[in-house]
């Protein structure tokens, strides 16, 4: 079983001994250095010349600077900068600025795991990566709760990476709910494959797919987006929040029967030997290098796949429907990109 720590786990002294940097102030950058400055942290936000982010932040009472000030004024450097703009401001603004005592975390292994960052030997490497979004993570904080979290050590130069960042993990909260060992490859792996096949990829083609199928069969094209995307919530929050089988429970007989005998025939031998060559390439770093390239040629099939994705027939049905229940997004708040900064 694996190991979870909670508030009495962590000291919370030894954050609030540092002098931390967090370098971005997007979804998860936001929820960072507000918890730690609320926890009493000594925290400074990092931001590229221009940001538009800089405003919020010091509304939020918070001291902002350049990534290379807040690099060089800390000795805990929170790396939450898109993954594919890390190595660049690593490399001309925080690597500088490092030395022996110091501490590197990240709430995402890529760049770590992809052998893009590579820190000196004498600097603490590790990692707190909150399992929901920013704003969730503010949120659940300022109710007195938390958001569970991982942590991992990469590189332990100083002795006591691993509690320093139970600390950290503590301050934003996460020790409320549950903070779990990992490893930067463990993290990362998973966490490409989640989205790739089940999360965003598996369930986005699933539900084109369903809805296509139906529109194709003569079917109204509102009927389709209700049963094949409008309804998924009702059946994730059930999951979320009873598991598979709680979710069976709380479903009809038919539906339960139609889902046991007719979803193998769905999710196939096919569909897992698709799986398992996704996370082939991922572990060998096939699609790192893949997402690396396609940024560094200004990401031409991305933004064609993008807007591709825009027009489908499900996204045009679904605005007009969505327009037609106001209580679909009542209350919403806007979630920035949770790398932003």
């Amino acid at each position: 079983m694996a190991t979870l720590y909670y508030e009495s786990d962590a000291d919370p002294s030894l954050i609030r001994d540092r002098k931390v940097a967090v370098l971005g102030y997007g979804s998860q950058g936001h929820a960072h250095a507000r918890n730690l400055l609320d926890s009493g942290v000594d925290v400074r936000v990092g931001l590229r010349e221009g940001s538009a982010s800089r405003k919020k932040a010091e509304e939020a009472g918070l001291r902002v600077t350049s990534v290379a000030d807040a690099s060089a004024e800390a000795d805990v450097v929170m790396v939450l900068l898109p993954d594919t703009e890390q190595k660049a401001a690593y490399d001309a603004e925080v690597a500088p600025h490092l030395g022996a005592g110091d501490c590197l975390m990240f709430a995402h292994g890529f760049n770590i795991r992809f052998g893009q960052i590579v820190p000196p030997p004498e600097v603490d490497v590790t990692m707190v990566a909150p399992k929901g979004p920013g704003h969730l993570v503010r949120r659940t904080y300022t109710e007195g709760a938390g958001v569970p979290s991982l942590v991992a050590v990469h590189q332990d130069a100083s002795g006591s990476a691993h509690a320093l960042t139970l600390s950290y993990a503590d301050a934003l909260g996460a020790t409320r709910a549950g903070v779990l060992d990992t490893t930067f490859a463990e993290e990362t792996e998973t966490d490409l494959f989640g989205e790739q096949a089940v999360l965003c990829g598996g369930m986005t083609a699933l539900v084109m797919a369903g809805f296509e199928t139906l529109v194709e069969a003569g079917y109204q094209p509102e009927s389709a987006y209700f049963e094949c995307l409008h309804e998924m919530k009702l059946i994730v929050d059930l999951m979320y929040e009873q598991g598979i089988a709680g979710m069976r429970y709380s479903i009809s007989d038919t539906a339960e029967y139609g889902d046991l005998t007719r979803g193998p025939r769905i999710i196939d031998e096919h569909v897992r030997a698709e799986m398992r060559r996704l996370l082939s390439d991922i572990r060998d770093g096939s699609f790192a290098n893949e997402w690396i390239e396609e940024n560094r040629a200004g990401r031409p099939n991305f933004l064609k796949l993008r807007e591709e994705g825009k027009q489908h027939p499900v996204e045009q049905v679904g605005r007009r429907l969505r327009e037609m229940m106001p209580f679909v997004s009542s209350g919403k708040e806007r979630v920035e990109d949770v790398s932003g900064g």
